[in-house]
């Protein structure tokens, strides 16, 4: 038999009891590194001026991009659409993925560039308010949220000319 013999027996024998497989993955999963996700839009007006919005609770930085919490089993793009609407009564639609980076230990964040035709409407209880920034008169945000800014200039730049 071939060197890479056990691996057509092993094959074999999972072909013949298939349900090992999901099995298999759970016990794999129990073991594998578990994180939290989070996803944000990137918005411009027509002046060029990004969406910031002030969140009532984060102290430390309270002005950022609008997103939340990836739900479980949630696509991050559906997640930016339904934060988008909770927090500000905003229908966004997803035009690219902008930035995707582990900022801090299990934590998994998600930028999109995204696009709406509506104005922005009743705030939800997490926001204190909102405002249009020049992208060179931004308050402090996080860094994922400025480089997610950046990215959507370049991206806007490249695909306007």
């Amino acid at each position: 038999m071939a060197p890479d013999s056990w691996k057509r027996r092993l094959a074999l024998a999972l072909r013949k009891t298939p349900l090992l497989i999901p099995l298999g993955y759970k016990l794999w999963r129990v073991f594998q590194p578990r994180y939290t996700a989070g996803a944000v839009g990137v918005l411009f007006n027509q002046k060029g001026e990004v969406l910031l919005v002030e969140h009532a609770f984060h102290p430390e930085t309270p002005w950022g991009l609008p997103g939340g919490w990836v739900g479980r089993n949630e696509n991050p793009a559906e997640t930016v659409r339904r934060e988008l609407h909770e927090e500000l009564a905003l229908h966004v639609e997803i035009q690219d993925v902008l930035l995707v980076d582990l900022p801090f230990d299990n934590h998994l964040d998600v930028a999109y560039l995204c696009h709406s035709e509506g104005e922005v409407g009743a705030l939800s209880y997490e926001l204190l308010d909102y405002a249009w920034f020049p992208p060179d008169q931004m308050p402090y945000i996080l860094k994922f949220h400025y480089l997610a800014v950046q990215k959507a200039l370049s991206f806007r730049l490249v695909n306007s000319g």
